[in-house]
């Protein structure tokens, strides 16, 4: 399949923090829209209480685990939503999100919401992406 993607910033900033604005995606493509991806273990049990980093990643592995299921990477991903508990917490931390997203190359629009709390209680990180490939 074919598919060209291209960033839209009307502002440098925002590329500088590692996302964009937008993405246009046109061509032949197939769209996965995944479910939140928490850290949670392959059996279901919630992971890293108190541990914002090991959420964030096992949250990633997470996401990626989907993408893989449907033949797709990071590098796919069009967009990310990141739902948290504790938005300054996560900016501390915010590095393993964006050291992950640089190593793929990509730099998806996305958004970032501070939350009352999560479906479980222990979780502080929800990651919501759609990808294009």
């Amino acid at each position: 399949m074919v598919v060209d993607r291209s960033a839209v910033n009307p502002w440098a900033w925002s590329v500088e923090l590692g996302y964009n604005q937008g993405e246009v995606v046109s061509g032949q493509a197939r769209t996965l829209y995944c479910s939140g991806q928490t850290a949670m273990s392959g059996e279901g049990k919630p992971q890293h209480a108190g541990d914002m980093a090991a959420q964030l990643a096992l949250s990633l592995d997470n996401l990626e685990a989907v993408l893989g299921e449907a033949g797709m990477s990071l590098a796919d991903l069009v967009r990310l939503n990141v739902y948290t508990t504790d938005v300054d917490r996560l900016f501390e931390h915010y590095g393993v999100l964006a050291s992950r997203l640089g190593a793929a190359k990509v730099a998806p629009a996305t958004t970032m919401l501070g939350v009352t709390r999560l479906a479980i209680a222990s979780l502080m990180v929800e990651l919501e992406g759609t990808a294009v490939a």
